[in-house]
């Protein structure tokens, strides 16, 4: 038998090179962490105003979860949407356009109809534009959008599903397809409608299978009726389905649906539970793609009315419905970050929060008002021009990335999202249009100290109602307006009498010369400048015309979809069943708080 000597030293030496390569290889493999492709959580919210959050200066709403993101991340406090109304705005923010390059826009007087206004209408946003989801996606990423979409559903048939998410680039799909409508959420004096239209089907098939059986058994004398007693049973039948098609007016069966890919799986949604089941949804999306990089477009239901939300939060807050239904959404927040840290991801996730565009001011219940708080700034939803309408909040975090704690000042626009996520993965900006975004990473690492958006257009539907300029030598924010809204009835801040501001005719006021105002002294634009007042008003005025009509040569005909495409046809009404009896309910028991 062979005895080696045994070298106390030379284990020694072992063990610490042993060790030293261990420490070695962890932090060589922190480096790749942190080189590799960080997660994306898209966070919007929809109505919400800037004034409705803690670290924006709201001192009654509770909202602890996005006043800790915007204490970990860096607040974008000049923050601009692209339009004020949600389809057109979402638009922008998927494909970092203006929605008036992508036909997303409506020329009617109606400013309803800036929207699409059901699922059975054949517009939506054309499939030859690229969003951040479909760029991200052929670099690797599995992408899911949960929430609420708004960008048209069908075509011809009202299952083609040519304008579902599937066809931008997302990978996964819960959610509504359209958006919250005061139908949504029934007062439960419509409870007993409701548990009756769940059985009509029901009866209906019994009618049927009665009718035919008498019939049969009648022809070959099985039986011994008369005619006009199966003749009454079909009478009834009809007069139950004339009932059921009366309903073809109520958005509550036909626009409020939840879809999970391309299967209804609620019709109509249980608007008060849809929150906590998409919950679920994004969690288990962050668990089943924690090891790969994933987009998560995580976009919220809440705050747009009838502001559906859980008996749980129901009177918790000092600002009623509206308020309970912010602090909910702060509460889901608050889980979907959970979910993250959870999941070892916190590091390796980009977070950015926003809304879709300004709080809606006309929204009232008797005199309470239940839309939401725009600040100091004027205007609110439908409202294109004035800062309430398109300043919304802005927060991202990338924690050992971008500084905490930091506030921006600069212009940046919810279009920013799509350039600055293309150019994080090395992904080239398609070269055949343009992009209107710029990316936000120089900005936020504190590599300039400039936005690169010096000048900014603000659209109501394919109309400019606005522009600013942000020179890079000055502190000014130049506010130049063209056509602002008549407000009614006189002296308020909002058009009540038609719950949202129209864009264009004979409640719109042209201004010739334009209005000026200076942001960084008068945000809430209320002393317009003049050249008697402003020494720079002249100089101000020609160089925006000169960049306006600079902007105006970059702009291409396209079909406008909300004008042209934006009108309700019933045959491509979704539906979950037998057509006219769409209900279904494949949800229940996938909810707990």
């Amino acid at each position: 038998m062979i005895v080696f000597p045994f070298y106390p030293s030379l284990v020694q030496h072992s063990l610490i090179i042993l060790s030293l390569l261990g420490l070695l290889m962890k932090v060589c493999g922190s480096l790749i962490v942190s080189d590799s492709k960080p997660n994306v959580l898209l966070i919007l919210a929809d109505d919400l105003g800037l004034g409705d959050l803690g670290c924006f200066g709201n001192v009654t709403l509770r909202t602890p979860n996005i006043d800790r993101l915007c204490k970990e991340g860096i607040k974008l406090t000049q923050n601009i949407a692209a339009e004020s109304v949600c389809t057109p705005s979402r638009s922008a923010f998927l494909t970092g356009r203006y929605p008036v390059r992508t036909g997303m826009v409506s020329r009617t007087v109606s400013r309803k109809r800036s929207v699409f206004n059901s699922l059975g209408v054949s517009g939506g946003l054309p499939r030859n534009e690229t969003t951040f989801a479909a760029t991200l996606k052929k670099y690797g990423y599995s992408t899911a959008l949960i929430g609420k979409w708004h960008q048209g559903l069908n075509c011809k048939y009202r299952n083609d599903y040519c304008h579902h998410p599937n066809h931008y680039g997302f990978d996964y799909f819960y959610g509504m397809p359209h958006t919250l409508s005061g139908s949504c959420w029934p007062d439960p004096s419509r409870d007993t409608e409701l548990a009756i239209a769940n059985k009509l089907w029901f009866c209906m098939e019994l009618i049927i299978i009665a009718v035919l059986t008498l019939t049969v058994g009648k022809l070959i004398h099985l039986v011994s009726i008369p005619w006009l007693f199966i003749i009454c049973i079909i009478l009834f039948g009809i007069l139950l389905a004339f009932s059921w098609f009366s309903s073809f007016d109520t958005s509550l069966y036909w626009n409020c649906i939840l879809m999970r890919q391309q299967e209804i799986v609620e019709q109509p949604m249980k608007a008060e539970r849809a929150g906590l089941i998409m919950l679920k949804e994004a969690v288990s999306f962050i668990k089943r793609n924690k090891d790969r990089p994933f987009l998560l477009f995580y976009s919220f239901l809440h705050v747009h009315i009838p502001l559906p939300t859980t008996n749980e939060f129901i009177g918790i807050s000092k600002n009623h419905l509206y308020g309970d239904n912010v602090e909910e959404m702060d509460f889901l927040v608050g889980k979907i970050l959970d979910a993250i840290d959870a999941n070892g991801l916190r590091n390796n996730t980009i977070v950015y929060f926003a809304s879709d565009h300004g709080g809606h001011l006309e929204i009232m219940s008797g005199k309470i008002h239940t839309g939401g708080f725009n600040g100091i700034y004027k205007g609110g939803k439908g409202m294109a021009g004035w800062e309430g309408g398109i300043r919304v909040p802005g927060i991202i975090r990338w924690p050992g990335v971008l500084p905490a704690g930091k506030v921006i000042k600069e212009p940046t626009s919810l279009m920013d999202i799509y350039p600055t996520l293309a150019a994080l993965v090395g992904a080239p900006l398609p070269q055949d249009r343009v992009i209107d975004g710029q990316d936000l990473m120089p900005l936020l690492k504190g590599e300039t100290q400039h936005s690169e958006h010096e000048f900014m257009y603000h659209y109501c539907g394919p109309f400019l109602h606005a522009m600013r300029w942000k020179p890079k030598n000055s502190d000014a924010v130049w506010k130049v307006h063209y056509v602002t809204p008549v407000f009614q009835p006189k002296g308020e801040i909002g058009c009540f009498d038609k719950l949202l501001c129209q864009c264009v005719g004979e409640n719109v006021a042209y201004h010739d010369p334009p209005l000026l105002f200076d942001l960084s002294k008068d945000p809430s634009e209320s002393k317009p400048l003049s050249q008697d007042t402003e020494p720079f008003y002249k100089t101000v005025i020609e160089t925006a015309e000169k960049a306006l009509k600079n902007h105006q040569k970059t702009l291409t005909s396209v079909p406008e979809q909300l004008t042209l495409y934006n009108k309700d046809l019933l045959w491509l009404r979704p539906c979950c069943g037998v057509f006219p009896f769409c209900l279904c309910d494949k949800e229940v028991g996938n909810y707990t708080m």
